[in-house]
């Protein structure tokens, strides 16, 4: 399971990045202050940095150099309030691989950092399969038995997500999470609907339900 480093002084912000990080199936660890992300990147083992640059006791671009100075290779993303051309600069040539301004919208940002996973792994595509139902998350395209399944924006981020976590139970209030940000408002029955609608597309037994512990694709057969 990837593993995110997310550096944000905001506490609200970084608590939102966070949890909707979590949602998609990383483990995430969360610093507010330059000095102790330093000192995390360093030990720790990490797949991709999310840094913010204006942190206090040690600012953003000081850290990325320093890790570069290092040797240090990890994978690191930007996500700051500075939106000039030379602060963009400034952050690319001291080290970072992306970078992205805020306000963040959390589902590119969750773009990016696939991206910078493959680019990390060798892979050449966000897919993921299970049985015989495939999805393309960059192209978002699903496909049964190689065959496309045309689905809502609520399906596919419920299927998205059902997916990144095969195998195990995801509760009906994860995945009204995965919904909230595009929604602003979730219906007490819009995880129903989608599943429904989901069943009826790919099979009732694609999707598994556990009283008490919510719904999971894949199993032993799968």
């Amino acid at each position: 399971m990837p593993r995110l480093l997310v550096a944000e002084d905001d506490a609200a912000l970084g608590s939102a990045m966070k949890r909707a990080l979590e949602l998609d199936g990383y483990v995430v660890d969360l610093f507010a202050r330059g000095d102790d992300v330093l000192e995390a990147a360093s030990v720790g083992d990490y797949d991709v940095i999310l840094l913010d640059l204006g942190m206090p006791r040690m600012g953003g671009l000081d850290v990325l150099r320093q890790l570069r100075a290092d040797g240090n290779a990890t994978p690191v993303i930007i996500v700051t309030a500075f939106d000039r051309t030379r602060q963009r600069v400034a952050g690319l040539d001291a080290g970072a691989d992306d970078y992205v301004v805020k306000p963040v919208d959390l589902e590119e940002l969750a773009a990016r950092i696939r991206s910078q996973l493959r680019r990390k792994d060798g892979r050449p595509a966000d897919s993921m399969s299970v049985g015989e139902v495939t999805l393309d998350v960059s192209g978002h395209i699903a496909a049964r038995s190689g065959e496309p399944v045309a689905l809502t924006a609520k399906e596919f981020r419920v299927l998205a997500l059902l997916m990144r976590r095969a195998r195990r139970f995801v509760s009906k209030a994860d995945l009204e999470g995965e919904l909230y940000d595009q929604d602003h408002w979730v219906e007490s029955n819009t995880v129903e609907v989608a599943i429904s609608a989901l069943r009826r597309k790919f099979g009732r037994d694609f999707i598994r339900t556990a009283r008490g512990l919510g719904y999971m694709v894949g199993g032993p057969e799968t």
